[in-house]
């Protein structure tokens, strides 16, 4: 498919999805002409496990490193949010760019580890699981498709480091997903939703805060390995913030309630729907009193 016949003409993407044993000609070296181009105009989403890693490289809390070096996005309208790299005050170009590359390069982002290649994930509607398909980004600047170097895409993954971080966020990638492709049948998160979401996903450590919390214990019935290990690891703390996420988005429970904590909470609803009927019954009686005045006036 030529330029002309591309259904996407301005976009560096090559509309062609491809398996990981498809063949990719590319370097980036030091020295190359086009050296830090790709730095220099960045528009770079992160995982939470991008997150994790940059936050722990700086040495700063979670709430500092989202204020300071992200922005929000919305991943879909009035949905749930990501979250993309600041860049330098008043330009486009990476804060991590040095005239040496980056400096921050054994923890940069995903998208960084990935260039040229693009991941897509899909998930047909007859399928229970996500396939990982690609694409690739051949943007007029880069200049490392001219490399005389070839090996595959899973190769290159694996070189770039970019396995072992796919799969720590694919947790999440599965919950955009679904999220997607569920669309009307969900229906539009509540704003309670849309919190918990960005605080899971993106905040960790004020999610660690919420799951130890005695509310949060009371409610849920942990094992206490299990607890310990999210509470001191934040990867770890993620992957159980996508199962608890699962849970209160879509349902899919897979940490148990306390029993007792349960029976307490369809009291509570019980309680209050018959005050909300009382209220109901109440307001009617008033309009009926008010309406018999005037009448008799």
């Amino acid at each position: 498919m030529n330029e002309s016949e591309s259904p996407f003409p301005q976009s560096p993407v090559v509309p062609v999805t491809l398996e990981g044993s498809a063949p990719l000609q590319f370097r980036c070296r030091k020295g190359i002409a086009c050296w830090n181009a790709c730095c220099s105009n960045i528009d770079i989403s992160l995982t939470p496990v991008d997150i994790v890693r940059l936050r722990q490289r700086l040495g700063l809390a979670s709430s500092e490193f989202l204020r300071d070096y992200t922005v929000p996005y919305e991943l879909e309208k009035d949905g749930i949010a990501g979250v993309k790299l600041k860049p330098v005050e008043g330009g486009s170009a990476c804060r991590f760019m040095t005239p040496e590359g980056c400096s921050v390069y054994e923890d940069r982002p995903t998208a960084c580890r990935y260039y040229p290649v693009a991941l897509l994930s899909i998930r047909k509607q007859d399928e229970s699981v996500d396939r990982q398909q690609y694409a690739v980004v051949r943007e007029d600047h880069c200049l490392g498709h001219r490399e005389p170097v070839t090996q595959t895409i899973d190769e290159y993954r694996a070189a770039q480091g970019v396995v072992e971080v796919d799969e720590a966020a694919r947790g999440w990638r599965q919950l955009i997903l679904k999220k997607k492709s569920s669309g009307p049948t969900v229906g539009k998160p509540s704003k309670r939703s849309l919190e918990l979401f960005f605080m899971t996903c993106y905040d960790v450590d004020r999610f660690r805060s919420f799951v130890a919390s005695d509310a949060f214990v009371g409610t849920f019935d942990v094992p206490p390995e299990e607890l310990r290990l999210a509470l001191e690891d934040d990867l770890e703390l993620l992957q159980f913030g996508y199962r608890f996420l699962r849970q209160v988005l879509f349902g899919e429970m897979s940490i148990a309630l306390h029993t007792d904590s349960v029976e307490q909470r369809r009291q509570r609803l019980a309680e209050r729907r018959a005050q909300l009927e009382r209220e109901a019954a109440e307001r009617l009686a008033r309009e009926d009193d008010e309406g018999g005045a005037f009448v008799d006036v």
